[in-house]
């Protein structure tokens, strides 16, 4: 176990009510550890590694923030990038996006660039590739590597363990296969997906697409008519552009789709399916699922028995069959809505 004094910059997960571990937290706010500072065992707690609080808050019903830690610093050697703290400071709130661009930087802080014309490919440990060029390509197979591909309909693929692929022109794909992989595809009509475990994957460009297969994995898509999808237990989808499409089929996953006329689908277990957007449908299909929906729009729960066989199914639009706004509902054994708690 190491320990020294510095500020570094780094990243915490917490709870739906900004706790960890029962201590309540504020955006904005300082905090003080009075006693030994030891990484797992005292302090606060937070990593380095953007993707690294996923194994310890999935995505389906955490948040996340940037924090700042100083004074008393304590790692543990030989584990994930986890840091205890004297001092940490709550900087601001981020999303899955934010997540996956934050592990690309980071990935990308800690490999050694090739000095290549695309196509690049990197497939030593720790190697990162580039490729700027119109169609060009970008590959990094090593563990901790990192792919870049920002020309016009580029790809980039990182499998290693840890690494990050971003492709950011129009047209561009990006896959991250290995464990703790982020994707990031912001160009037109671009695709991302992430299928290691607690990897991320995010599509903000117009028609992109997200999908995060990985157990703990979350999509996010924001670009209009994109689609996210996380299958992985506890992952979590979300579509905020128009017209976009949410779907979680994990266990505990979390569907939220908040564009016009989206649709968020929950099928596995325990899920939640949220569609806030105008004119929205949110669908709880799995055993003991969830939904809600804004004023304009429209709930579909099941209800189903221990050996998960559909006894009823119902639909109702917000404004009819007792079924209010912004409000979680579940269908009983009678067929009836009941309000529930989010």
């Amino acid at each position: 176990m190491t320990q020294n004094q510095e500020t570094i910059t780094t990243y915490k997960g917490f709870d739906k009510d900004l706790k960890c571990r029962g201590f309540q937290y504020e955006i904005g706010k300082t905090y003080k550890h009075e006693g030994e500072v030891k990484a797992c065992g005292s302090g606060f707690h937070a990593c380095e590694h953007p993707l690294d609080v996923l194994g310890y808050y999935p995505p389906s019903q955490s948040r996340y923030a940037v924090v700042e830690q100083s004074g008393d610093l304590s790692r543990e050697d030989g584990g994930d990038t986890k840091v205890s703290s004297r001092e940490i400071s709550i900087k601001f709130e981020i999303g899955i996006a934010d997540l996956v661009k934050f592990a690309i930087d980071y990935t990308f802080s800690k490999c050694t660039p090739i000095d290549a014309e695309s196509p690049a490919s990197a497939t030593g440990n720790q190697g990162a590739a580039s490729a700027t060029g119109n169609r060009g390509a970008a590959s990094a197979t090593g563990n901790r590597g990192a792919a870049l591909a920002t020309g016009n309909r580029g790809a980039a693929s990182a499998t290693g363990n840890r690494g990050a692929a971003s492709a950011t022109g129009e047209y561009g794909a990006a896959s991250a296969t290995g464990e703790y992989g982020a994707a990031s595809a912001t160009g037109y009509q671009g695709a991302a997906s992430a299928t290691g475990n607690q990897g991320a994957a995010s599509a903000t460009g117009y028609q992109g697409a997200a999908s995060a297969t990985g157990n703990q994995g979350a999509a996010s898509a924001t670009g209009n008519r994109g689609a996210a999808s996380a299958t992985g237990n506890q992952g979590a989808a979300s579509a905020t552009g128009n017209r976009g499409a949410a779907s979680a089929t994990g266990y505990r996953g979390a569907a939220s789709a908040t564009g016009y006329r989206g649709a968020a689908s929950a099928t596995g277990e325990y899920g939640a399916a949220s569609a806030t957007g105008k004119h929205s449908v949110a669908c709880g299909l799995g055993w003991n699922n969830k939904a809600m929906a804004c004023e304009s729009g429209a709930i579909v729960l099941t209800y189903r028995n221990t050996q998960d066989e559909i006894i009823h199914i119902r639909a109702s639009k917000v404004g009819e069959n007792g079924i209010k706004a912004n409000t979680w509902y579940q269908l009983d054994e009678n067929c009836e809505f009941v309000e529930v708690e989010a």
